[in-house]
This record gives C-alpha cells, sequence and structure tokens, in this order.
C-alpha cells in the first residue's frame, strides 16, 4: 500500500477593481491606482459616460459609495449654478470618520473616499496633474 501526499496549497485573495466596459483615461487610473496605496486612502471609483473603474477595500459598500459619489458631484454642480459660483473644480464631504473628495477631470467624473485623517490636498494635487 502506497502514501499518498498531501499537498497543502495556500490561497490568497487578492482585491481587483471592477471594471465596466473599456477603462476609463488610462493615465488617470494609474494615478488612481497610485493614489490608492497612500496610506488612508479606502478606495476610488471612476466614471465616464461609457465606463467605470471602482476598487475599495469593502466591496460590500460599492452601492454606498457610489451613491454618495455621484450626489455630491451633483450637488456641487446644483449649488453652483443656483448661487453663480461659476465651475466647480471639486467637492470634498467630510463625515465622522469618511472624506469624500469628488472632480471632474476632463470627460472623467472621480471620487476618492478616504480616512478623515488622510491629506486631501495631496491627492488633489496629484490628481491636477495626471
Amino acid at each position: 500500500m502506497t502514501k499518498k501526499k498531501r499537498v497543502s496549497q495556500e490561497i490568497t485573495a487578492i482585491a481587483e477593481p471592477i471594471i465596466t466596459e473599456a477603462p476609463p483615461a488610462t493615465n488617470i487610473r494609474a494615478t488612481l491606482e497610485e493614489i490608492r496605496r497612500w496610506d488612508g486612502v479606502i478606495g476610488y471609483i471612476l466614471r465616464n459616460s461609457t465606463s467605470a473603474a471602482i476598487d475599495l477595500k469593502d466591496p460590500s459598500k460599492i452601492i454606498d459609495y457610489a451613491i454618495l459619489s455621484s450626489s455630491a458631484l451633483g450637488a456641487g454642480d446644483e449649488l453652483s449654478k443656483i448661487f453663480n459660483l461659476g465651475e466647480v473644480k471639486n467637492v470634498i464631504v467630510e463625515g465622522e470618520d469618511v472624506k469624500l473628495i469628488s472632480l471632474t477631470l476632463k470627460e472623467n467624473k472621480v471620487s476618492i473616499f478616504l480616512e478623515k485623517n488622510a491629506d486631501s490636498s495631496k491627492i488633489l494635487k496629484t490628481l491636477q496633474q495626471a
């Protein structure tokens, strides 16, 4: 009787960004992927009229973050029209634990979710150079 060798494999789950259709502007996406690695960054949503890319630490909150992202950009645009503020460069929403930065870069709408103490000015500066 021969003994069977037992093979042990370790499986590591790697969170991959969710992408629908063709990826949005690649240089913006590459910049977002780099920012995503920074301390205090929870994730991002990048979308345009034909596609979206989502990378969040907690995928169970995708719908909540997508609604928040869309609402923040919409509210910024609406307030700008009501009060004749001109073009909205970015919208920052700060809660108890989380901060949201939303902006439009070319035809892309970008939202980045951060821990409250993360440096939003560094992120904005980096994105505006992309």
